[in-house]
């Protein structure tokens, strides 16, 4: 019975080392910090954003400035012509927050800017870590950056120059 109960244990053991998986750490954030690619890209983007928040903002402030000439004025105007004023107003407040939601807003102008400028480098980075995932025998990939949090990471686990080396790149 001792065995029989010995050798059932070590069945257990046996096929719960084979069933081992292995994984590896990357930090996608380091990765791509690293590709002049994709510093070129992020650089290009944020000339972009400034120049249409630049543009948002000029709207703005001619906002501000009819807002200012209509307080100075209302009381001299006819009731009609201040109900056009105020429309104006109103029509140039939805015009700013629509101008706002088309570059900045959810798929909006920024948005797609970031898939055609930034997507190919991300989905390059991505492409040779599943190369070298497949290459290695890795079950998991975890990325330590920004999304997953990861408490604790070996250092030796932490294969991002690897990833690097995959792409071309010398450290």
């Amino acid at each position: 019975m001792k065995k029989l109960l010995f050798l059932a244990f070590v069945l257990v053991v046996a096929s719960a080392s084979l069933q081992a998986q292995r994984y590896a750490i990357i930090d996608t954030k380091y990765i791509l910090d690293k590709l002049p690619e994709y510093k070129n890209a992020d650089k290009q983007l944020a000339e972009i954003g400034t120049t249409w928040q630049k543009e948002i903002d000029d709207k703005q402030a001619q906002l501000n400035l009819m807002y200012r000439n209509f307080d100075a004025e209302q009381f001299m105007l006819s009731e009609e012509l201040k109900k056009k004023r105020e429309d104006q107003l109103f029509n140039m407040e939805k015009d700013i927050r629509e101008l706002q939601k088309k570059r900045f807003g959810y798929e909006g102008d920024l948005f797609k800017e970031r898939q055609r400028l930034v997507k190919p480098v991300q989905d390059k980075v991505y492409n040779a870590i599943q190369k070298m995932a497949v290459n290695r025998g890795y079950d998991f990939v975890l990325d330590k950056s920004e999304g997953i949090t990861v408490i604790f990471a070996d250092p030796k686990l932490d294969k991002s120059e690897e990833v690097l080396r995959e792409l071309g790149f010398k450290s």
